[in-house]
């Protein structure tokens, strides 16, 4: 393969993954993050780039940045031929079984104590069966973890699949309920579970999710007068322990303090609903065997924790 005359290089490669992250996130500057270059070592690369191309691939300024036409046609001929290698490492990864190299695992939310038991089990599961494999494991918004799946930035993600992306696969993992509750410090903890309806939680501020939720949790979050908003579970807990908002959690974050009788749930049966989280990779995955281990290593470790199994993981 030759460019410009001259056969394709390891250093031609960079920086056409340079170039194609620039054009995937619409300049410089918003690649930085993603490259972890600064915005003048990334000028620099396209410069090179555009020398050793003999083209002028793109035009930046004050009017922002634009692709020529050849830059258009380069970045094309660049995702073809990114195709073709991760095509050829798949085939040959495939002809080995020993699973090795980096495995990314990304969730949307902190995880409570009964997960980080989980993941615990399942990274030693994996150690056990593929010691060579290295492990990452972070939290990050949904967004982003489908942003990096379909980038092939991330094998595995654990989040909630309320919503679905063409191009990914989803397979419960999770399940459980999720309660109304409030602290030792809010009026509502004296007050009877049959002094408590609709009218009665409307004339107390409530906290409630910055994301998107299952039907039936909307239904109930619609009874709630929303006064603050929070991301993720530690966050919403944190506001309800401050005793001046009612909010909904999951059982596993707050078993501590409703022993200890800091936290107490609100008519259980009538305030509930349902919280789901998938298993979520690429429909087709470049490391298909990483994914594969991760899955089986869930399913296997989550036998021994019914409180939160979803039995369709189960199921294979």
């Amino acid at each position: 393969m030759k460019i410009a005359g001259r056969a394709v290089t390891e250093y031609d490669i960079k920086l056409l993954q340079v170039f194609k992250s620039v054009v995937e996130n619409g300049g410089f500057a918003a690649a930085e993050n993603e490259l972890g270059l600064t915005r003048s070592t990334i000028s620099i690369h396209m410069n090179n780039l555009e020398t050793r191309l003999r083209l002028t691939l793109c035009q930046r300024g004050r009017g922002g940045f634009v692709l020529t036409p050849d830059g258009r046609q380069v970045y094309q001929a660049s995702l073809t031929m990114f195709e073709a290698l991760s095509d050829f490492s798949h085939s040959v990864s495939q002809l080995s079984q020993q699973v090795s190299g980096g495995l990314v695992v990304l969730h949307s939310d902190i995880l409570d104590e009964t997960r980080s038991r989980l993941l615990a089990d399942v990274v030693a599961y994996m150690n056990d069966k593929a010691p060579e494999l290295r492990i990452t494991i972070d939290g990050d918004r949904i967004e982003n973890i489908e942003r990096a799946l379909i980038k092939d930035k991330a094998h595995v993600g654990l989040f909630p699949d309320y919503r679905r992306m063409a191009g990914l696969r989803y397979k419960a993992a999770f399940d459980e309920q999720i309660f109304l509750c409030c602290s030792s410090s809010h009026p509502l903890f004296a007050v009877a579970e049959c002094d408590i309806d609709d009218s009665t939680l409307l004339a107390y501020p409530a906290v409630v999710p910055g994301v998107e939720i299952s039907q039936a949790g909307r239904a109930q979050l619609k009874k709630l007068n929303a006064a603050a908003t929070a991301y993720q579970f530690d966050s919403r807990k944190a506001l309800i322990a401050s005793g001046r908002f009612i909010g909904y959690l999951p059982q596993s974050y707050m078993e501590k303090e409703i022993r200890a009788g800091s936290f107490k749930v609100l008519a259980a049966n009538r305030y509930v609903y349902h919280f789901s989280q998938s298993v979520v990779h690429k429909e087709v995955p470049a490391e298909p065997k990483k994914v594969r281990l991760f899955i089986d290593a869930l399913a296997q470790c989550a036998r021994d924790y019914p409180e939160i199994r979803d039995t369709n993981l189960l199921r294979g």
